[in-house]
């Protein structure tokens, strides 16, 4: 499905330590556009991550495609390099300096995953937006069905006691009107 959220982001580059942080900065710089403030500090990180990783793993050709592609739901940074080795997750120390990268990716993220291109791989991280954009917020409201509603209490009336005619308070159920729209 295709929605009017629907964002795409592609940067060819080269996977040098000095193009790593100008890669955070412009991640950053997307999800803010994109409303999506809330992803820039895992997104940024994992994108880091798996940048450094071809910058450290990959021989020869550094050359690598960063995407960010996010679809109202879900936001996926994935990172496509020309090496077919496949990335393994370590069982490192947490005070080890190397080796932690790829099970930082997997404990920041929703999913994460890799896979052989016939140029080389992907590997990516998916994380779920709070809020599904496009769709009316009454659909993620569910009324409650056993819980005790707290009362506007109108002018003149203390906490307590019921009013003797409901329809002089403000809306009872504020929440149940706004699903039914």
């Amino acid at each position: 499905m295709t929605t009017q959220a629907d964002r795409e982001y592609t940067l060819d580059m080269e996977a040098e330590p000095a193009r790593v942080p100008q890669a955070r900065r412009i991640v950053a710089a997307h999800l803010r556009h994109w409303g999506l403030e809330s992803l820039i500090q895992p997104v940024s990180l994992g994108v880091c991550e798996l940048l450094t990783n071809v910058q450290r793993h990959v021989d020869g050709d550094k050359r690598c495609t960063l995407e960010l592609r996010w679809t109202g739901r879900s936001l996926t940074a994935a990172v496509t390099d020309h090496d077919r080795r496949l990335p393994q997750v370590h069982s490192s120390p947490p005070e080890a300096a190397r080796g932690r990268g790829l099970a930082m990716v997997a404990s920041l993220s929703d999913s994460w995953g890799t896979h052989r291109t016939p140029e080389g791989k992907v590997v990516w991280f998916t994380l779920r937006t709070e809020v599904a954009v496009g769709l009316p917020l009454a659909d993620f409201i569910v009324p409650p069905t056993d819980a005790v509603a707290v009362q506007p209490q109108p002018q003149g009336q203390t906490a307590g006691t019921e009013p003797a005619d409901w329809s002089a308070a403000s809306d009872p159920d504020p929440i149940g009107a706004l699903a039914d729209r």
